[in-house]
């Protein structure tokens, strides 16, 4: 008589669920007990429609720490608690045109997602040796960085600002006008208020009809948040494997680190600088790492950065830019004098600028900052009148074409400038400050 064998998927439903108790609900923090889940884990805590998904985040002797991912409103202790695997998301260009959650889930009403496969958030970063190199470069749409900062497909490039200086501006300006193929975008801890208006406005039909929106709300928990970067990355490093050159812009890494902080502190890990407990150092890594290049394909990563206080040195930028490709400084000076995008050319650098330009394009970025350093260096003597004319021959030509220069860097949020033709302006331009020594 034959034995009948059952599949392993038919024997894995047969085998008993383990429920556990939800202990306590202290603050952001669930205490589970007797479900075996480890940390990345979901659990449903309660029954029925008003159950509630939670992560697990952190475990002790005997226990689960549990962040929510809904409401917490009517939990309470003795409640059952069940595992409800691990987090997938959904990938592949099916996506294009479509608003996400901070979860992965549509809120665009247009319908189910047409995902070609659903994998787990957590992905790895390429192998540093199967990396390729970076040296094309790509066009963002944006006079100042594209001649002045340039940057490459597969680059990390932070955003950096204090608030009210125009991040989200310029991000808008580069998602409207980079020649990228598809964009991943991801807004975190964004205002309710300007998540429509940048759909409609910044975006518009055409580059969301080749996008994929992420959103999680500032009111949203604070795992949301987190992940919701987790899931805009994941999004983007499947199209890479599927060859493609995608661009991933987050606004902002600052807010996803805050989210760390409150989900660090919660679960009893120790505020070290400025209250940022050690694991928010290790996310962002983890998280920035993932963007790049791989063996084909690419993600170009923008991130904005908020500086606390305007303080450029503040931990969270301070670590940003250790691991990013390049900074671009914001200034305040420049936003309140009406200059936009108030880049600060001369504190920003590209470090693949070298390898994805000419020689011939090298030399005329270099001429224009060179008079604008030697003019900066000479402001406090324009400004009081004890500046001669002839001292300098550098500061003379930032006198006498001050008003081209500014015209150059400055470009409208709707004015079209691709990069050929930033670069021929910028050949202009340089030629028309003459011969420099």
């Amino acid at each position: 008589m034959s034995t009948l064998t059952l599949p392993r998927p038919v024997l894995d439903a047969a085998r008993p669920q383990p429920v556990g108790v939800l202990r306590a609900v202290v603050g952001l923090t669930l205490e589970v007990v007797g479900t075996r889940s480890a940390v990345g884990d979901l659990v449903r805590v309660g029954d029925g429609p008003d159950a509630v998904l939670a992560e697990v985040v952190a475990a002790t002797g005997g226990s689960a720490h549990c962040m929510p991912l809904g409401a917490t409103r009517g939990l309470g202790a003795g409640l059952p608690v069940r595992p409800a695997g691990a987090l997938r998301v959904p990938v592949g260009s099916g996506l294009l045109g479509r608003v996400l959650d901070g979860l992965g889930r549509p809120i665009d009403g247009k319908g189910p997602l047409r995902a070609q496969a659903w994998v787990p958030v957590d992905g790895t970063a390429p192998h540093p040796l199967e990396r390729a190199r970076v040296d094309t470069p790509l066009d963002l749409g944006v006079r100042v960085l594209d001649t002045l900062v340039t940057a490459g497909r597969g680059q990390r490039l932070g955003l950096f600002a204090g608030s009210g200086v125009g991040k989200s501006s310029l991000l808008s300006m580069i998602a409207r006008g980079t020649e990228a193929e598809v964009s991943v975008i991801a807004l975190v801890g964004e205002r309710g208020r300007e998540v429509r208006e940048f759909l409609e406005d910044d975006l518009g039909p055409e580059g969301l009809a080749r996008s994929v929106v992420v959103i999680a709300t500032s009111d949203e928990p604070p795992l949301v948040r987190l992940r919701s970067a987790f899931v805009a990355t994941r999004i983007a490093e499947h199209l890479r494997d599927e060859g493609r050159h995608a661009v991933l812009m987050m606004d902002s890494l600052t807010r996803v680190a805050m989210a760390q902080r409150e989900i660090g502190l919660s679960v009893g890990e120790p505020p070290a600088t400025r209250g940022y407990p050690p694991s928010t150092f290790a996310l962002l890594a983890q998280l920035l790492e993932r963007a790049g290049t791989g063996p084909r394909g690419s993600v170009t990563g923008l991130y904005t950065v908020l500086v606390d206080g305007d303080d450029h040195n503040e931990p969270i930028a301070d670590a940003a830019r250790s691991i990013l490709d390049g900074h671009v400084v914001l200034d305040r000076r420049l936003a309140v004098a009406g200059h936009f995008p108030s880049v600060d050319a001369l504190g920003s650098i590209s470090r693949v600028a070298s390898r994805v330009t000419t020689g011939e394009q090298r030399a005329a970025a270099q001429r224009l900052r060179s008079v604008m350093a030697a003019r900066r260096a000479a402001q406090d003597l324009l400004d009081v009148g004890a500046y001669v004319a002839g001292t300098n021959p550098l500061v003379d030509a930032a006198v006498t074409h001050g008003a081209q220069i500014d015209a150059f860097l400055q470009q409208g949020m709707d004015e079209s400038a691709p990069a050929a033709q930033s670069w021929e302006r910028l050949g202009a331009l340089v030629h028309t400050l003459g011969e420099l020594p």
